[in-house]
């Protein structure tokens, strides 16, 4: 895991050199490394997912995850950029966008991102790690960035500490 956030820091598509230094993360959490129960959604209609800057993303449920977090049953959709999807590098991408109790307070006032692929949900299981959940490119450039916002149907009733933390440098 301590690689993982090692790799994330140095290859940053926007945090480069000493801004690196305001990057921040919860400790690594073994708890929050979930075997989720994966439930496909059928036939799902395409939908404008909002962005910060307002312009149009569209995506479709892909499934419903189900697991048990902090002994409270919790749920989290997850879905397939439809751009993503046309694009045979990518085909195979899933987008998890999220907030929790930690949201506005210890990370991103937004939500965060967890990237999952089609190929790592076996037998209608998938592992979600919550020690991967990054930060929009929002979280650091105000202005640029067309960044999903996470629906309404994501947000976690428990705080989930682990990921990535606020980004401590004001933009």
């Amino acid at each position: 895991m301590r690689a993982f956030i090692n790799n994330y820091t140095l290859n940053h598509g926007v945090v480069k050199n000493q801004d690196q230094q305001y990057l921040q993360f919860f400790p690594i959490d073994e708890k929050a490394r979930i075997n989720a129960r994966f439930e496909p959604v059928k036939n799902a209609e395409w939908f404008i997912l909002p962005t910060s800057s307002g312009r149009s993303k569209m995506y479709r449920q892909y499934g419903k995850l189900r697991f048990v977090y902090e002994d409270v049953a919790q749920e989290l959709y997850v879905y397939q950029s439809q751009a993503l999807l046309l694009d045979p590098k990518h085909a195979d991408h899933l987008f998890l966008p999220f907030t929790d109790l930690t949201t506005g307070q210890e990370s991103y006032e937004t939500g965060r991102y967890i990237d999952l692929s089609i190929s790592e949900i076996k037998n209608n299981q998938v592992t979600v790690d919550f020690n991967k959940a990054y930060n929009p490119y929002c979280a650091y450039i105000s202005g640029i960035y067309s960044c999903p916002i996470p629906p309404k149907e994501n947000r976690l009733k428990v705080a989930i500490k682990a990921g990535e933390k606020k980004y401590l440098k004001a933009h």
